[in-house]
């Protein structure tokens, strides 16, 4: 028998007579082929991304492009923004084609993909499956299909007022008041606006329903979606016959869409609709979408989640390190119910923070408790911060040293967050300030500049600044921005103590987005809520990283349709990263917690100020005069 000297640069794969030699290099290409592979779709406020994983969930390649955003009206009240479901597929298509570019990845090994989205309105016409245009007031299509209301848009604030007046039994599902973000209201003010001619033509899905839709051609909805953000309590919970709410709908003034069963809502589950939990089997992607995405048709398409879940998803599945009182110790590491202890914020634009419970934990100003939405049987809630990377920027671009700063920093090659983040810390060494919190120790921001989405929810908050000199420095700057990152600190303090005192047992913060960057940012978060915050391996595409989870449950489906836990795939493809502990210094801590009190007071004052303005205008000429 011969036998084979090995060089370093060979290996081989098979056995007996079928064995036979590779390169290195044959080798990684075979493994490329032979494994498959899953990919995930997000979509944010500002642009659509796209990543490819192996089966053990590891990034093979990442892309993005942005999307187009139109804003044709705004102002303290009533802002609006526009996007279009056309514009988002082309993106989408694009990154899809670049990611399978760049990993080099035979796209029949793709097995499944997975969505998410913002929780925007997406608006079709039932009879032709075009998008209806959104712009008022004469809802003409400009020919950028403008079909898409979203998140952030602000219009239909007297709808949301008009829907929370009704205190129906619904609403404490999304945490006592339906908030202005949320897709009723939207499509009540669309009731309210469009001609009725066009408004009947309307269909409405969630946005990521909708790109689930566009890729497989079946209008299957996500508990995700229309339980979050469209008041669908799912059957059997609090007597829920139909999952949509009749009396509700006819109150306020959406009688119309209870017609044949909800069917422009998507319908009723198991009669003329079907609603999915995340990642499980909508259908095959079509021939059509297929070759506008560069894949072969058939692959599995997952139901989708709003972003801020695959964050989730993404992330809190990570094996990590903790302490005993920072777990539940009573159960294995990896068991779902570790889940229970795990907050994960999602922070971009704003921050959305989700926990998990095995039974409805009801908090005021928090949206939920809703069943089925990720795994079946068990409840998320949701609290949120309306504006945290999106205050950030708007504290720093507003400011007279903005500009120059940029240019210093630029010539640093730094970006003007790590710039201002190193000039803090040199002011405090040049003062031999015990901590930077020190150097604003007697500077109180508040900054609800978007309203307050959690535990007030209050769109009308606005933000205040106590201690205000007239500093126009770029060291003024730089106290201006740490005390926006000590607000956004202290209020995720706030929205974590509301839940725990609530009922749930929030131990560990698992953060993604952009911001995991911000070292000071997770430092102060950590230190102002006294429990650790894990960051993710994939700063930027924890998100996107649980969309292509989603795409590994839809590939799973056997031929009943039952598919894999979504549990054992964030186990097995969640990836860890590093661990911010609390610094624990006494006295920072001392300090922390003086200015929360402060905090907390600056959220109460400012109620008490609008109640007597409006009581003291009550009855006179000024009363209910909008300012211009």
């Amino acid at each position: 028998m011969q036998r084979h000297q090995l060089t370093p640069e060979q290996v081989f794969t098979g056995s007996g007579d079928s064995r036979r030699f590779f390169t290195i290099r044959e080798h990684e290409t075979y493994r490329r082929v032979a494994q498959d592979h899953y990919i995930g779709i997000d979509v944010g406020t500002g642009s659509a991304r796209a990543c490819i994983i192996d089966s053990t969930g590891d990034i093979k390649a990442l892309a993005a492009q942005n999307i187009k955003l139109w804003t044709p009206a705004s102002g303290l009240e009533g802002s609006q923004y526009e996007q279009s479901t056309t514009d988002i597929w082309n993106a989408i298509c694009n990154c899809v084609k670049q990611v399978l570019a760049e990993s080099k990845v035979d796209s029949n090994s793709v097995k499944g993909i997975g969505f998410d989205a913002t929780c925007s309105l997406a608006v079709f016409t039932h009879d032709t499956n075009e998008p209806v245009p959104v712009t008022g007031p004469d809802f003409k299509n400009d020919g950028n299909d403008r079909n898409v209301i979203l998140w952030l848009d602000h219009r239909p604030l007297a709808e949301a007022e008009k829907i929370n007046n009704t205190n129906h039994n619904l609403l404490r599902y999304v945490g006592g008041k339906m908030s202005v973000e949320m897709e009723i209201p939207k499509v009540l003010w669309l009731k309210n606006n469009m001609p009725p001619e066009l408004f009947a033509r309307c269909k409405f899905f969630d946005l990521t329903d909708a790109l689930t839709y566009i890729a497989t051609g079946k209008e299957i909805r996500s508990f995700c979606s229309t339980v979050c953000k469209q008041g669908f309590v799912p059957v059997g919970v609090d007597g829920s016959v139909k999952g949509w709410q009749e009396d509700f709908y006819e109150t306020i003034g959406l009688g119309d869409l209870v017609t044949d069963n909800f069917v422009r809502m998507g319908g009723v589950d198991g009669v003329n609709g079907s609603w999915m939990s995340a990642g499980e089997l909508v259908g095959g992607l079509s021939e059509e979408a297929g070759q506008q995405l560069g894949l072969p048709a058939g692959i599995a398409i997952g139901s989708g989640v709003i972003d801020a879940y695959a964050g989730w998803i993404g992330t809190v599945g990570a094996k990590v390190k903790l302490s005993p009182d920072q777990r539940d110790d009573s159960v294995a590491p990896n068991d779902v119910s570790q889940a229970f202890t795990r907050l994960a914020a999602v922070a971009g634009t704003s921050t959305c923070h989700l926990a998990m419970s095995k039974g409805p934990v009801f908090v005021p100003g928090v949206w939920g408790p809703y069943r089925d939405v990720l795994i079946p049987g068990y409840w998320m809630a949701e609290g949120g911060q309306s504006a945290t990377g999106e205050l950030m920027k708007h504290m720093l671009e507003t400011h007279v040293a903005y500009d120059e700063t940029v240019k210093e920093a630029e010539a640093a090659g730094k970006n003007i967050y790590d710039y201002l983040n190193e000039h803090l810390k040199e002011m405090a060494k040049k003062t031999n300030a015990p901590s930077i919190s020190y150097l604003v120790r007697h500077f109180f921001f508040y900054g609800d500049l978007w309203g307050n989405r959690s535990p007030i929810a209050d769109p009308n908050m606005r933000g205040a600044i106590i201690g205000m000199s007239n500093d126009k420095s770029k060291d003024g700057m730089a106290l201006l921005y740490y005390s926006t990152m000590e607000f956004i600190a202290l209020q995720t303090r706030q929205i974590v103590e509301a839940m725990n005192t609530a009922g749930h047992t929030i131990k560990s913060i698992f953060m993604s987005g952009s911001q995991c960057q911000n070292e000071i940012l997770m430092d102060l978060i950590a230190t102002a809520c006294d429990m650790p915050v894990l960051i993710p391996r994939y700063v930027n595409a924890a998100v996107v990283h649980g969309a292509a989870m989603l795409g590994a449950k839809a590939a799973s489906a056997k031929p009943d349709g039952t598919t894999e836990p979504l549990w054992d795939i964030m186990d097995r493809m969640s990836k860890p990263g590093k661990t911010v502990w609390s610094r624990g210094d006494p006295a920072e801590k001392k300090l922390l917690d003086a200015k929360y009190e402060i905090f907390l007071d600056q959220a109460r004052t400012q109620q008490e100020y609008r109640k007597k303005i409006d009581a003291a205008l009550k009855g006179s000429s000024l009363e209910g005069q909008e300012a211009n």
